[in-house]
Protein backbone atom coordinates (compact mmCIF):
# COMPACT_ATOMS: atom_id res chain seq x y z
CA UNK A 1 0.00 0.00 0.00
CA UNK A 2 1.19 3.64 -0.86
CA UNK A 3 1.93 6.04 2.08
CA UNK A 4 0.68 8.80 -0.14
CA UNK A 5 -1.54 8.54 -2.99
CA UNK A 6 -3.56 11.18 -4.80
CA UNK A 7 -6.04 9.98 -7.31
CA UNK A 8 -7.44 11.85 -9.72
CA UNK A 9 -7.23 15.16 -7.65
CA UNK A 10 -8.61 18.59 -9.72
CA UNK A 11 -8.32 21.62 -8.42
CA UNK A 12 -10.61 24.31 -10.56
CA UNK A 13 -11.10 28.19 -10.21
CA UNK A 14 -14.03 28.46 -12.19
CA UNK A 15 -13.52 26.79 -15.60
CA UNK A 16 -9.77 27.28 -15.28
CA UNK A 17 -8.22 23.34 -14.10
CA UNK A 18 -5.29 24.05 -12.39
CA UNK A 19 -4.47 20.93 -11.70
CA UNK A 20 -6.34 18.17 -13.65
CA UNK A 21 -6.78 14.41 -12.88
CA UNK A 22 -3.57 14.04 -11.16
CA UNK A 23 -2.78 10.72 -9.89
CA UNK A 24 0.23 9.53 -7.98
CA UNK A 25 1.24 7.30 -5.08
CA UNK A 26 4.44 7.64 -3.15
CA UNK A 27 6.15 4.84 -1.49
CA UNK A 28 7.18 4.89 2.67
CA UNK A 29 10.02 6.85 2.68
CA UNK A 30 9.86 8.04 -1.05
CA UNK A 31 11.55 11.38 -2.07
CA UNK A 32 9.39 12.64 -5.54
CA UNK A 33 10.38 15.84 -6.76
CA UNK A 34 7.44 17.99 -8.47
CA UNK A 35 8.93 19.27 -11.12
CA UNK A 36 7.55 21.89 -14.10
CA UNK A 37 6.89 25.64 -14.87
CA UNK A 38 5.57 28.46 -13.41
CA UNK A 39 2.24 27.78 -13.81
CA UNK A 40 2.01 24.00 -13.51
CA UNK A 41 0.09 23.70 -11.15
CA UNK A 42 2.88 22.06 -9.00
CA UNK A 43 2.89 24.33 -5.86
CA UNK A 44 -1.57 24.31 -5.81
CA UNK A 45 -0.62 20.34 -5.78
CA UNK A 46 1.20 20.86 -2.51
CA UNK A 47 -1.01 22.73 -0.69
CA UNK A 48 -3.84 20.51 -1.54
CA UNK A 49 -1.65 17.76 -0.27
CA UNK A 50 -1.26 20.08 3.33
CA UNK A 51 -4.72 20.41 3.38
CA UNK A 52 -4.34 24.44 2.70
CA UNK A 53 -6.34 23.83 -0.55
CA UNK A 54 -9.71 22.15 -1.13
CA UNK A 55 -9.79 19.78 -4.05
CA UNK A 56 -12.85 20.45 -6.68
CA UNK A 57 -12.37 16.47 -7.56
CA UNK A 58 -10.62 12.97 -6.64
CA UNK A 59 -8.88 12.09 -3.22
CA UNK A 60 -5.54 12.38 -1.15
CA UNK A 61 -5.02 9.58 1.04
CA UNK A 62 -2.60 8.45 3.48
CA UNK A 63 -1.60 5.01 4.61
CA UNK A 64 -5.06 4.43 2.74
CA UNK A 65 -7.46 6.68 4.87
CA UNK A 66 -8.80 9.62 3.12
CA UNK A 67 -7.71 13.15 4.18
CA UNK A 68 -8.96 15.70 0.98
CA UNK A 69 -11.84 15.19 -0.76
CA UNK A 70 -14.41 17.84 -2.64
CA UNK A 71 -16.60 16.95 0.25
CA UNK A 72 -13.80 16.72 3.05
CA UNK A 73 -10.44 18.03 4.25
CA UNK A 74 -8.93 17.20 7.50
CA UNK A 75 -7.86 19.98 9.21
CA UNK A 76 -3.60 20.52 8.17
CA UNK A 77 -2.45 20.47 11.79
CA UNK A 78 -4.58 17.43 11.66
CA UNK A 79 -2.50 15.32 8.89
CA UNK A 80 0.98 14.55 10.91
CA UNK A 81 2.55 16.72 8.00
CA UNK A 82 5.76 19.35 8.01
CA UNK A 83 5.83 22.07 5.38
CA UNK A 84 8.60 24.40 4.50
CA UNK A 85 7.73 27.40 2.67
CA UNK A 86 9.78 29.36 0.26
CA UNK A 87 10.64 32.05 2.79
CA UNK A 88 11.54 29.32 5.85
CA UNK A 89 8.53 31.15 7.92
CA UNK A 90 11.19 30.85 11.00
CA UNK A 91 10.33 33.01 14.12
CA UNK A 92 12.98 35.81 14.17
CA UNK A 93 12.20 36.32 17.91
CA UNK A 94 13.69 32.87 18.98
CA UNK A 95 16.78 31.36 18.93
CA UNK A 96 17.67 28.77 17.09
CA UNK A 97 16.87 26.30 19.44
CA UNK A 98 13.93 27.51 20.27
CA UNK A 99 12.81 27.29 16.62
CA UNK A 100 13.71 24.04 16.31
CA UNK A 101 12.01 22.87 19.27
CA UNK A 102 9.00 24.74 18.40
CA UNK A 103 6.88 21.78 17.12
CA UNK A 104 7.47 19.65 19.72
CA UNK A 105 6.50 22.41 22.17
CA UNK A 106 3.61 22.89 20.53
CA UNK A 107 2.80 19.01 20.87
CA UNK A 108 3.31 18.70 24.81
CA UNK A 109 6.36 17.38 24.63
CA UNK A 110 8.66 16.53 27.58
CA UNK A 111 11.17 19.71 28.58
CA UNK A 112 14.05 16.97 29.04
CA UNK A 113 12.89 14.73 26.14
CA UNK A 114 12.32 17.86 24.03
CA UNK A 115 15.89 19.14 24.62
CA UNK A 116 17.32 15.94 23.91
CA UNK A 117 15.04 15.90 20.28
CA UNK A 118 16.59 19.32 19.43
CA UNK A 119 20.23 18.98 20.56
CA UNK A 120 19.92 15.50 18.06
CA UNK A 121 18.65 17.82 15.62
CA UNK A 122 20.57 20.19 15.65
CA UNK A 123 24.12 18.39 15.54
CA UNK A 124 22.80 16.57 12.42
CA UNK A 125 22.01 19.53 9.96
CA UNK A 126 25.63 20.58 11.74
CA UNK A 127 24.10 23.73 14.04
CA UNK A 128 24.80 22.43 17.45
CA UNK A 129 27.29 25.95 18.05
CA UNK A 130 24.55 28.31 16.59
CA UNK A 131 21.87 26.82 19.11
CA UNK A 132 21.31 30.46 20.94
CA UNK A 133 21.64 32.46 17.45
CA UNK A 134 18.93 34.19 16.39
CA UNK A 135 17.69 33.88 12.62
CA UNK A 136 19.17 37.59 11.95
CA UNK A 137 22.54 36.11 12.63
CA UNK A 138 22.45 33.39 10.13
CA UNK A 139 23.63 32.86 6.58
CA UNK A 140 20.64 32.43 4.31
CA UNK A 141 22.19 28.45 4.19
CA UNK A 142 21.75 28.46 8.00
CA UNK A 143 18.38 29.39 8.02
CA UNK A 144 17.44 27.06 5.82
CA UNK A 145 18.93 24.47 7.95
CA UNK A 146 16.85 25.63 10.49
CA UNK A 147 13.69 25.57 8.84
CA UNK A 148 14.32 21.95 7.86
CA UNK A 149 15.77 21.45 11.58
CA UNK A 150 11.85 22.24 12.82
CA UNK A 151 10.11 20.36 10.18
CA UNK A 152 12.01 17.13 10.92
CA UNK A 153 11.89 17.74 14.58
CA UNK A 154 8.62 16.34 15.55
CA UNK A 155 9.24 12.98 12.79
CA UNK A 156 6.27 13.97 10.24
CA UNK A 157 4.81 11.23 8.53
CA UNK A 158 4.95 13.20 5.28
CA UNK A 159 7.53 16.18 4.72
CA UNK A 160 6.49 18.69 2.06
CA UNK A 161 9.03 21.08 0.43
CA UNK A 162 8.31 23.99 -1.24
CA UNK A 163 10.85 25.64 -3.70
CA UNK A 164 12.97 25.91 -0.80
CA UNK A 165 16.08 26.78 -2.09
CA UNK A 166 14.54 29.29 -4.64
CA UNK A 167 16.01 31.92 -2.48
CA UNK A 168 19.44 30.93 -2.31
CA UNK A 169 22.60 32.17 -4.31
CA UNK A 170 24.03 29.83 -7.10
CA UNK A 171 26.78 28.13 -4.33
CA UNK A 172 24.12 27.91 -1.12
CA UNK A 173 21.77 26.08 -4.08
CA UNK A 174 24.34 23.44 -4.51
CA UNK A 175 25.48 22.97 -0.94
CA UNK A 176 21.52 22.77 -0.08
CA UNK A 177 20.55 20.63 -2.35
CA UNK A 178 23.22 18.00 -1.62
CA UNK A 179 22.34 18.39 2.33
CA UNK A 180 18.52 17.33 1.22
CA UNK A 181 19.28 13.87 0.37
CA UNK A 182 21.33 13.71 3.32
CA UNK A 183 18.90 14.39 5.90
CA UNK A 184 16.58 11.99 4.19
CA UNK A 185 18.32 8.96 3.96
CA UNK A 186 18.55 9.78 7.88
CA UNK A 187 14.77 10.01 8.82
CA UNK A 188 13.51 8.33 5.52
CA UNK A 189 10.29 10.40 5.86
CA UNK A 190 8.10 10.32 2.62
CA UNK A 191 8.34 13.46 1.05
CA UNK A 192 7.02 15.53 -1.52
CA UNK A 193 9.52 18.54 -3.19
CA UNK A 194 8.55 21.22 -5.19
CA UNK A 195 10.64 22.84 -7.88
CA UNK A 196 11.52 24.45 -11.18
CA UNK A 197 15.05 23.35 -11.21
CA UNK A 198 15.94 20.40 -13.21
CA UNK A 199 19.45 20.08 -11.99
CA UNK A 200 18.14 20.47 -8.62
CA UNK A 201 15.26 17.96 -9.25
CA UNK A 202 17.82 15.60 -10.56
CA UNK A 203 20.19 16.02 -7.97
CA UNK A 204 17.43 15.12 -4.62
CA UNK A 205 14.75 12.49 -6.27
CA UNK A 206 14.09 8.88 -6.53
CA UNK A 207 11.58 10.52 -8.79
CA UNK A 208 10.29 13.22 -10.67
CA UNK A 209 6.86 13.87 -11.71
CA UNK A 210 6.73 16.32 -14.44
CA UNK A 211 3.89 18.50 -14.85
CA UNK A 212 2.73 20.68 -17.32
CA UNK A 213 -0.80 23.01 -17.58
CA UNK A 214 -1.67 20.91 -14.30
CA UNK A 215 -1.29 17.44 -16.32
CA UNK A 216 1.04 14.75 -15.29
CA UNK A 217 3.42 14.37 -18.33
CA UNK A 218 5.74 11.21 -17.28
CA UNK A 219 7.22 10.47 -13.44
CA UNK A 220 10.06 8.29 -13.26
CA UNK A 221 13.50 8.37 -12.01
CA UNK A 222 16.34 11.18 -12.95
CA UNK A 223 17.76 8.50 -15.76
CA UNK A 224 14.41 7.78 -17.33
CA UNK A 225 12.98 10.97 -17.62
CA UNK A 226 16.64 12.32 -19.15
CA UNK A 227 17.10 8.69 -21.58
CA UNK A 228 13.89 7.95 -22.20
CA UNK A 229 11.67 10.98 -22.31
CA UNK A 230 7.79 9.49 -23.65
CA UNK A 231 7.00 13.25 -25.02
CA UNK A 232 8.33 16.05 -26.82
CA UNK A 233 7.70 18.34 -23.33
CA UNK A 234 9.74 16.38 -21.07
CA UNK A 235 12.16 15.72 -23.50
CA UNK A 236 12.54 19.67 -24.33
CA UNK A 237 12.09 20.40 -20.43
CA UNK A 238 14.53 18.25 -18.72
CA UNK A 239 18.14 19.04 -19.62
CA UNK A 240 18.69 19.89 -23.80
CA UNK A 241 17.71 17.85 -26.32
CA UNK A 242 17.69 18.13 -30.64
CA UNK A 243 13.37 17.51 -31.24
CA UNK A 244 13.51 15.41 -35.08
CA UNK A 245 11.20 13.94 -37.15
CA UNK A 246 12.18 10.85 -38.57
CA UNK A 247 10.69 7.91 -40.43
CA UNK A 248 11.12 3.97 -40.02
CA UNK A 249 12.46 1.50 -41.81
CA UNK A 250 12.21 -2.02 -40.34
CA UNK A 251 14.13 -1.59 -37.07
CA UNK A 252 16.05 1.33 -37.77
CA UNK A 253 14.90 5.01 -37.97
CA UNK A 254 16.21 7.25 -40.69
CA UNK A 255 15.82 11.17 -39.51
CA UNK A 256 14.95 13.79 -41.90
CA UNK A 257 17.93 14.96 -43.76
CA UNK A 258 19.79 11.76 -43.54
CA UNK A 259 19.89 8.69 -45.30
CA UNK A 260 21.74 5.84 -43.04
CA UNK A 261 19.02 4.89 -40.34
CA UNK A 262 19.92 4.50 -36.61
CA UNK A 263 18.54 0.99 -35.06
CA UNK A 264 15.92 1.25 -32.39
CA UNK A 265 15.54 -0.95 -29.65
CA UNK A 266 12.00 -0.76 -29.45
CA UNK A 267 9.85 -2.48 -32.88
CA UNK A 268 7.38 -0.60 -34.50
CA UNK A 269 3.92 -1.25 -35.62
CA UNK A 270 3.80 1.00 -38.39
CA UNK A 271 7.24 0.77 -40.75
CA UNK A 272 7.58 4.17 -42.44
CA UNK A 273 5.25 5.86 -40.04
CA UNK A 274 6.43 9.53 -39.19
CA UNK A 275 7.94 9.86 -35.40
CA UNK A 276 8.98 12.98 -32.97
CA UNK A 277 12.68 11.61 -31.13
CA UNK A 278 14.40 13.20 -29.16
CA UNK A 279 17.94 13.01 -29.48
CA UNK A 280 21.01 14.80 -26.95
CA UNK A 281 23.33 17.16 -27.94
CA UNK A 282 26.13 14.51 -26.44
CA UNK A 283 24.94 11.59 -28.27
CA UNK A 284 25.88 13.08 -31.51
CA UNK A 285 29.68 13.19 -32.74
CA UNK A 286 31.37 15.28 -34.99
CA UNK A 287 33.97 13.16 -37.26
CA UNK A 288 34.60 9.38 -37.70
CA UNK A 289 32.62 6.78 -35.74
CA UNK A 290 33.90 5.26 -32.66
CA UNK A 291 32.71 1.65 -30.75
CA UNK A 292 29.50 3.09 -29.70
CA UNK A 293 28.36 5.48 -32.38
CA UNK A 294 27.11 4.68 -35.92
CA UNK A 295 27.48 7.23 -39.17
CA UNK A 296 24.16 8.91 -40.47
CA UNK A 297 25.56 11.58 -42.83
CA UNK A 298 27.35 14.79 -43.60
CA UNK A 299 26.63 18.19 -41.98
CA UNK A 300 28.14 21.46 -42.04
CA UNK A 301 29.14 24.00 -38.61
CA UNK A 302 26.39 26.79 -39.09
CA UNK A 303 27.41 28.34 -35.55
CA UNK A 304 29.87 27.50 -32.13
CA UNK A 305 29.80 28.71 -28.71
CA UNK A 306 32.52 27.80 -26.33
CA UNK A 307 31.00 26.77 -23.12
CA UNK A 308 34.49 26.43 -21.19
CA UNK A 309 33.40 22.07 -19.99
CA UNK A 310 32.01 21.26 -24.00
CA UNK A 311 32.09 23.26 -27.65
CA UNK A 312 27.96 23.97 -28.27
CA UNK A 313 27.74 23.47 -31.93
CA UNK A 314 24.76 23.91 -34.31
CA UNK A 315 24.84 22.10 -37.52
CA UNK A 316 22.80 21.61 -40.59
CA UNK A 317 22.54 18.38 -42.12
CA UNK A 318 23.55 18.24 -46.00
CA UNK A 319 20.41 16.66 -47.47
CA UNK A 320 18.37 19.34 -45.58
CA UNK A 321 16.10 19.67 -42.52
CA UNK A 322 16.31 21.04 -38.84
CA UNK A 323 19.50 22.00 -37.79
CA UNK A 324 20.85 20.03 -34.57
CA UNK A 325 22.82 20.63 -31.62
CA UNK A 326 26.24 18.65 -30.84
CA UNK A 327 28.52 18.81 -27.30
CA UNK A 328 32.12 18.06 -28.48
CA UNK A 329 34.88 18.18 -25.88
CA UNK A 330 36.97 21.38 -25.66
CA UNK A 331 39.77 20.38 -27.73
CA UNK A 332 37.56 19.72 -30.86
CA UNK A 333 37.46 22.80 -31.86
CA UNK A 334 36.05 23.48 -35.44
CA UNK A 335 35.48 26.11 -37.66
CA UNK A 336 31.80 27.45 -38.93
CA UNK A 337 31.38 26.48 -42.39
CA UNK A 338 33.41 23.46 -41.48
CA UNK A 339 32.01 19.99 -43.28
CA UNK A 340 32.00 17.06 -40.90
CA UNK A 341 30.31 13.34 -41.16
CA UNK A 342 27.64 13.28 -37.84
CA UNK A 343 27.66 9.70 -35.59
CA UNK A 344 25.03 8.95 -33.35
CA UNK A 345 25.21 6.74 -30.06
CA UNK A 346 21.90 4.77 -30.73
CA UNK A 347 21.43 5.19 -27.25
CA UNK A 348 20.64 8.55 -26.99
CA UNK A 349 17.73 8.12 -29.50
CA UNK A 350 14.14 8.10 -27.21
CA UNK A 351 10.66 8.10 -29.31
CA UNK A 352 8.54 10.91 -27.93
CA UNK A 353 4.62 11.84 -28.33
Amino acid sequence: MSKLELKNVQKRYGRLAVVDALNLQLREGELVTLLGPSGCGKTTTLRMIAGFVELSEGAILVDGKEISSAARTVPPEQRGMSMIFQSYAIWPNMTVAENVGFGLKVRRVESRELQRRVSDMLDIVKLGPLAHRYPAELSGGQQQRVALARAMAVRPEVLLLDEPLSNLDANLRGEMAAEIPRLHDEFRSTTVYVTHDQSEAMTISDRIAVLNQGRLEQIDSPWNLYNRPRTRFVAGFIGQTNLLEGTFDGSNIVLRGFNAGVPMRAALDCPQQTQQVSVRPQSLLLGQPTADTLPVGPVSVVSRTYLGEYWDYLVRPAGGGETLRVHAPPSHVLEVGHESLLCIDPRGVALVN
